[in-house]
């Protein structure tokens, strides 16, 4: 295990340091959500139960747009983006697909507080791998995560 520090324009353009110790063979995922609160959230839940998992996840970053994802994406190189299809600035929908255009191998959940099928079909034509919705379980969540990224839980 290597340990690493990442670095990311946080919302007010400081720097914020993430300093942890990186399994540089976990899944390393992006958070993309308008909501501050969202984020740290899901930050916090990933990595605690994600320890349940191998390889365990690794949260790298956050970006509260769809174009700061895109930049994050660029830079940070994640396994696994988490991406609110509903943002100000630049909806998740075409981030996807601007990410998706220029990595491909990013896979990319689609989180939205809609569960229609006309959201989902969307999310799933903009290039997302997967689509959950907003207040499903942690464990659906998680099992998105490895699933398409081709692990499975191993406690």
């Amino acid at each position: 295990m290597t340990k690493t520090c990442i670095q990311y324009r946080a919302i007010i353009g400081a720097t914020k340091d993430w300093n942890m110790n990186i399994d540089r063979e976990g899944i390393r995922v992006l958070i993309v959500d308008d909501l501050p609160q969202v984020r740290h959230g899901l930050a916090t839940v990933l990595e605690l139960a994600g320890k349940a998992y191998k390889p365990k996840i690794n949260i790298v970053g956050e970006a509260q747009n769809g174009s700061e994802a895109i930049e994050q994406a660029h830079i940070l190189h994640p396994d696994v983006v988490l991406m609110d299809l509903e943002m100000p600035v630049l909806d998740g929908f075409t981030a996807t697909q601007r990410i998706k255009l220029t990595n491909p191998s990013i896979l990319i959940v689609a989180l939205s507080i809609h569960s229609d099928l006309a959201s989902r079909q969307k999310a799933i034509q903009a290039g997302a791998d997967a689509f959950i919705e907003k207040g499903a379980p942690l464990e659906e969540l998680l099992q998105a995560i490895q699933a398409i990224h081709g692990y499975k839980k191993t406690t």
